[in-house]
């Protein structure tokens, strides 16, 4: 049975009750308790009401101690978001995974972090989704510009941009960029201080895109936010889950983004007079359907130069705490794809056109062991193949270009040629069949509207109306 005790103030008037529920003992025979101050829920009760609900708030509490619901009332939404994610690190989540929840967490706990767990409600979290909808700021965009400091600290220092490249482990392509005031990327910039051993708003400021947050944006938060409360009511910390009963908003699903034919070919035409590591590059985004992580992440042993057959069981990834590392593809399947003759021609020339760079390296030589590298043998990140088509898609007065795309537009004709989705899935790299018919669904659909008009033909040279009796 619980103990209440009423708590009064000077006037001698009810304020709360302090309610104690006792649990047995512990090993050392002290006795266990669990506390919980009641206050009343609307100002005007009478004694005689505040004493009826107290009793059954008790009662209440009571049975949810004894049903394992042992509530920390202290325990904030952040504190308890920290234990998640070191669970969720330690059962294998991957690094990109997290650093993404970290990055969520950061507008989350602004608004709900000191909150405690049992006192979350849907209301705090539809009005956070309302104020992202107006007032979100794009971290993951903003981009930092050097300032002039930059340039005087390199020429104080006597240091030139190949070097500066090998000191903060940044692309060269990179180095020149910031020098001439291109923004650039809040990491590498970071970097490139911290090599020079200088302040970063010494040498750079940011710039910041403040526009609102898309609905996919916000539901990503509402996604992480479930899930950390989804533990909480797995755990017993909470009665029930208040992002399940919030109202997050609901995006319009896009559909994917593939080229057209006469924009194959525009793209193919500009390719010819690309640099040949990055022509090879894109050809193999164009032929295979693979991710730009699977492309960089190739190895010698992982192509048979003489039959075009390409092993994909692993990819570079990166992220802001691990940086550029080798990791499983994404669903960490394994599967072959055989090139195009193209592909297999420009493969084999960067094949020869690589063993010439690393002679001339000499020592300088980063035998990184991938097939795609810097001019140095180091690792590329990924998202240079997505810098590099984006200046090549703006110098040609292309569609804006992303490797994505490319995936896509293998899918599409892959569907439309008759491909069965069993076999498009596993040359995309797909955890199963359905996943491939839920992102092409409309690929399908005309597909499916292409194969009635083959059926039609049987009826071909037939009227469709039906012929006159005769009378």
């Amino acid at each position: 049975m619980p103990y209440i005790e009423a708590r009064r103030n000077g006037s001698g008037s009810i304020t709360s009750y302090r309610i104690v529920v006792s649990t047995g003992y512990d090993d050392y025979g002290k006795q266990i308790r669990h506390r919980f101050l009641w206050t009343p829920p609307k100002p005007g009760m009478s004694e005689k009401q505040m004493e009826k609900e107290a009793t059954a708030a008790a009662y209440k509490y009571e049975e949810q101690i004894n049903n394992g619901f042992l509530i920390d009332l202290h325990q904030t939404f952040s504190q308890y978001a920290q234990y998640v994610l070191d669970l969720k690190e330690k059962t294998g989540v991957r690094a990109s995974t997290i650093d993404r929840y970290i990055d969520l967490l950061v507008r989350i706990n602004q608004a709900i972090g000191s909150l405690e767990l049992t006192k979350i409600r849907p209301q705090h979290l539809n009005a956070l989704y309302s104020d992202l909808k107006e007032n979100g700021v794009r971290a993951d965009t903003d981009r930092a510009v050097a300032t002039r400091a930059l340039k005087t600290t390199l020429h104080e220092m006597e240091i030139s941009k190949a070097k500066l490249s090998r000191m903060a482990g940044v692309a060269a392509s990179t180095i020149t960029n910031v020098t001439r005031g291109d923004p650039i990327r809040i990491d590498k910039a970071e970097a490139i201080a911290a090599a020079l051993e200088c302040d970063f708003d010494e040498l750079f400021k940011v710039e910041e895109n403040r526009t609102p947050l898309s609905d996919k944006t916000i539901l990503e938060h509402h996604r992480l936010i479930s899930t950390i409360l989804a533990q909480a009511e797995k755990e017993m910390l909470i009665t029930y889950n208040p992002a399940a009963r919030a109202t997050p908003p609901k995006p319009k699903k896009p559909k994917p983004d593939y080229y057209q034919p006469d924009e194959m070919d525009e793209i193919l035409a500009a390719l010819e007079n690309a640099p040949l590591k990055w022509k090879t590059i894109t050809y193999l985004l164009i032929d295979t359907g693979c991710r730009r992580g699977e492309i960089l992440g190739l190895k010698p042993e992982n192509v048979d130069y003489d039959t075009g057959l390409v092993v994909i069981d692993h990819a570079l990834l990166a992220t802001k705490s691990k940086g550029v590392y080798e990791g499983e593809t994404k669903t960490g399947s394994m599967r072959a794809i055989r090139l195009a003759p193209q592909s297999l021609e420009l493969l084999r020339k960067w094949k020869t056109e690589q063993l010439r760079m690393k002679l001339a390296q000499g020592d300088r030589w980063v035998d990184s062991g991938y097939i795609f590298t810097q001019d140095d043998g180091s690792r590329l990140h990924p998202d240079s193949i997505t810098d590099w088509l984006g200046k090549f898609s703006k110098k040609h007065n292309l569609p804006h270009i992303h490797p994505h795309a490319f995936r896509h537009t293998a899918a599409s004709t892959m569907i439309a040629n008759g491909v069965d989705l069993v076999t498009t899935a596993n040359e995309l790299g797909h955890a199963n069949a359905s996943t491939t018919a839920s992102i092409y669904a409309h690929q399908i659909a005309i597909a499916k509207a292409k194969a009635a008009d083959v059926r039609a033909g049987v009826f071909a040279g037939r009227s469709a109306k039906p012929k006159k009796k005769r009378a």
